[in-house]
């Protein structure tokens, strides 16, 4: 662990663009009405080229890193996060697609003081027509996991993927394995305890990834249903590319790979892969 020093109370949201288009404008304007403190905005941006990033950074409170390439959704928020100065001890790592509801943040952290040990802070997150994703679960097992997988898209009602997900009616403050990537909060302690993202995922899993290892540092993964935001974008990100698609699967396959290592494993493993790569040979011929 890297040794980190302490942090002031400063609170900042760091966001992650790519080709963000209006919804940037819509989530730095609801952002306003989500805290009565000052925050600090980071947009960090994988090589765009819209109009909505120079339009963005003309507002003070906004800072504009432009990468210059497209680096992933994890490693740009670890950049982001990198220019904050340590007198900022919370920070909101938020897709570009979401529409804060009034006060969301402020009831973040209001829960933030009920879990001195809470590293992560996640929302309700709804979508446009006021569904409620599950976004916060358990972490995949083995035997979740497969039968997710399998029976996830042709069942969805399946008892694996009810599980997986925590759907539990209606939704109530509590701990889980991970939090949706899409909104979180984080006590920055936290985050850098561990190192932020882990920058070997490109997309998808970065967000299970860390919610285990902060789970595994002592620090708890906090669902705040208080808070509510809209995420314009639908619940999970486009995979309509096979490219997206074979990523998907790759990050699947080292998230257990690495939680799985040495040479009974293996013969498993080689299954894993191989279960992957036909599962993504079926999505990829249904497009």
């Amino acid at each position: 662990m890297t040794e980190h020093p302490s942090y002031g109370d400063g609170l900042a949201v760091v966001t992650v663009t790519y080709f963000p288009g209006e919804t940037l404008e819509k989530f730095l304007d609801t952002l306003d009405k989500a805290t009565d403190r000052d925050v600090q905005v980071v947009v960090a941006d994988n090589d765009s080229t819209d109009d909505a990033l120079d339009k963005a950074a003309r507002r003070d409170n906004v800072k504009l890193l432009r990468i210059g390439e497209n680096v992933g959704y994890g490693t740009a928020a670890n950049l982001g996060v990198a220019e904050l100065d340590d007198s900022y001890g919370w920070v909101a790592v938020v897709n570009p697609d979401v529409e804060w509801e009034p006060g969301s943040i402020d009831a973040l952290l209001e829960v933030a003081e009920r879990w001195p040990r809470g590293g992560a802070f996640g929302p309700l997150i709804h979508d446009l027509d006021g569904t409620v994703y599950p976004s916060a679960r358990l972490l995949p097992s083995f035997g979740r996991g497969i039968g997710h997988a399998a029976f996830g898209k042709i069942w969805p009602g399946n008892p694996w993927t009810r599980q997986y997900r925590q759907e539990t009616g209606t939704p109530v403050e509590r701990t889980a394995g991970w939090l949706s990537g899409s909104c979180q909060l984080f006590r920055r302690e936290a985050f850098d305890s561990v190192d932020g993202f882990d920058t070997r995922y490109f997309m998808y899993f970065e967000d299970v990834d860390l919610g285990d290892r902060l789970t595994r540092a002592g620090w708890l993964n906090v669902y705040a249903p208080s808070a509510s935001v809209m995420h314009i974008g639908g619940h999970s990100t486009s995979q309509t590319s096979e490219k997206m698609l074979r990523v998907h699967h790759e990050s699947a396959y080292r998230y257990l790979a690495d939680r799985h290592r040495g040479l009974l494993w293996k013969p498993v493993m080689l299954a894993v892969k191989a279960g992957l790569a036909l599962r993504l040979k079926l999505e990829t011929r249904r497009k």
